[in-house]
Parts: C-alpha cells; sequence; structure tokens
C-alpha cells in the first residue's frame, strides 16, 4: 500500500478496531491470568507468537533476514518488550481492567516526553506541553482514588505504569534505531523471539506455573493471544508505515476507552465518576500530544 498524507476512512476504521482488539485483549488477559501465571502466559504467548509469525511470512512470502547492523538493538528491543509485558500481565493480577487501561494507555505521555530529549525533531511544544499535563493529572487522580467504587491495589497501577513506560521504550527504539526500516514483521519477531525466553524463565520467580486451570476457556485465551493479538501488531505496525504517525497515534486515545468499556460490561468492574474524570483527562491529553502543528 503507497504511503498517504492524511488518514482515509479505511485508515481510521482499521485503528478504531485495532483499539477495539487492544481493550478486549485485556480482559483476555485477566481471565487467564485466574488459569496461568502472568508471567508463564506472557512467555507462552511471545513463543507461541514467533510461531505464528514466521507461518504468517511464509504464507506472505516474507523473507527471514537479519541485517547487518541489527542484532545488538533487536536484543535490546526484545528486552524492553519482555518487560512491557511482563509488568502488564502482572498489573492485571492486581488490578481491574479499567484502572490498567487508563494507565497503560498513558504511553504517548511517556513516548512524548522520552523523544524531547532524545530525538532533535521532537520538541516539547505548547501544545504538547499542555496534553502532558492534562494526561499526567489524569494518571494521578487515578492512582490516587481508590476504594470500593474503583477497585485494584496500588501496585497494580504501579506495574501498569511501568509497562506503559516500557511500551514507550519498545516505540521509541523502532522510530529512532536501524530497525525501523525493517518489515513490520522482522520487527515483531525480534521482540517475540528475545522476549519469550526471558519471560518463560522470569516465571520461575513468581510462583506454580498453573493456578485454576479451565483447559477450553485458558487455552482459547493463549490462543486468542498467539493468533490475533499478534497479527493485529503487524496490522498497526504496517498502517504505522503507510500513515503519517501523528494521525496513528491520534487514535490511541480509544485504548483506555474500550478498556473501561469492556471491563465493566464483561467483568462488571466497578466504575466511580473519578474514574471516569481520569479517563477524560488522559484521553483529551493523548489528543493534544498527537494533534499534528499547522505549518507556515
Amino acid at each position: 500500500m503507497p504511503k498517504k498524507d492524511a488518514m482515509d476512512a479505511y485508515g481510521a476504521t482499521a485503528l478504531v478496531l485495532f483499539s477495539a482488539l487492544l481493550g478486549f485483549n485485556q480482559v483476555v488477559i485477566k481471565v487467564v491470568n485466574a488459569g496461568l501465571q502472568p508471567a508463564f502466559f506472557a512467555g507462552l504467548r511471545s513463543a507461541g507468537g514467533v510461531l505464528a509469525l514466521l507461518l504468517l511470512m511464509r504464507l506472505r512470502r516474507r523473507a527471514l533476514t537479519i541485517t547487518p547492523g541489527t542484532v545488538t538493538i533487536g536484543l535490546i528491543i526484545g528486552v524492553c518488550f519482555g518487560a512491557e509485558f511482563l509488568f502488564l500481565f502482572l498489573a492485571l493480577d492486581y488490578t481491574t481492567v479499567v484502572r490498567t487501561g487508563i494507565l497503560f494507555y498513558s504511553m504517548p505521555v511517556w513516548l512524548a516526553l522520552i523523544s524531547h530529549f532524545a530525538l532533535p525533531g521532537d520538541r516539547m511544544t505548547p501544545l504538547k506541553a499542555a496534553g502532558l499535563a492534562c494526561a499526567f493529572g489524569g494518571v494521578v487522580l487515578a492512582l490516587s482514588s481508590r476504594g470500593e467504587l474503583t477497585g485494584g491495589a496500588l501496585l497494580g497501577d504501579v506495574f501498569a505504569l511501568l509497562a506503559a513506560m516500557g511500551w514507550a521504550t519498545t516505540a521509541l527504539l523502532a522510530k529512532a534505531s536501524r530497525l525501523r526500516h525493517e518489515t513490520p514483521e522482522m520487527q515483531l519477531l525480534w521482540q517475540l523471539a528475545v522476549s519469550a525466553p526471558l519471560l518463560l524463565g522470569a516465571a520461575l520467580f513468581f510462583g506454580p506455573l498453573v493456578r485454576d486451570f479451565e483447559p477450553v476457556l485458558h487455552l482459547s485465551g493463549l490462543a486468542f493471544q498467539i493468533g490475533l493479538v499478534s497479527a493485529g501488531f503487524v496490522f498497526w505496525l504496517g498502517l504505522l508505515a503507510v500513515y503519517p504517525a501523528s494521525g496513528v497515534a491520534s487514535f490511541s486515545f480509544l485504548g483506555p476507552v474500550f478498556a473501561l468499556l469492556f471491563g465493566w460490561l464483561i467483568l462488571d468492574e466497578p466504575v466511580s465518576p473519578s474514574i471516569f474524570a481520569a479517563l477524560g483527562l488522559v484521553a483529551v491529553g493523548l489528543v493534544l500530544i498527537n494533534r499534528p502543528q499547522r505549518r507556515a
């Protein structure tokens, strides 16, 4: 697909569906965590994702080649990816999907902050600063509003924030390193292949690998993670290569909206006015951060 200068109906529809997929995915993680230890579950997901991705590459006739000079950065981005999902899966073991969604999808806030210092061409503007302050206020509100109407534990909230920072670091490395010239499949393959053994090894330190396991339910959730979610990320990386990055990023505010919706509808999680306020602040902040600047 040729590159486009602006978002069109196809791209917008695809990004809305992708955001819904990620929101529903957090519910899946929460459910499967009841049967599989989070780190073990994340490791199985990465290992299965490698096999699924290799099959997809074969079907699409994509070459499996490692570009010289990308091994070191590939290993680093794989470690960051593994840390991101270790913290995300642990977060959903300690706190609610609603709270995790708001905190995890604050990723563009941390990406904008890191990019200001790491990328000379991506400095903070007054509009971005306003969005950063707004979204940060929403994060603080989400962290401070805890009780019977919100649920969750502080440790889970901290894990969700660490996962968001890991996601931001992974995105920055993919954007600013030599990996940006690789295909979406190769970028994701590095992340999955490196993270799989790290997560499976880390699982040995988090207690029993199997919990109250229900084969049909929990294996279906694992298959969903391996198949649809892995393919979804390849598709998202492909969209990022076609459409302007600011346009793709601007849809990130839908992530916490869908997470809140699915957490409330499917898991009957508590939703309080303070959570809606935190969601609104984060969503407005993300829109401001990702809004393209006017050119003279």
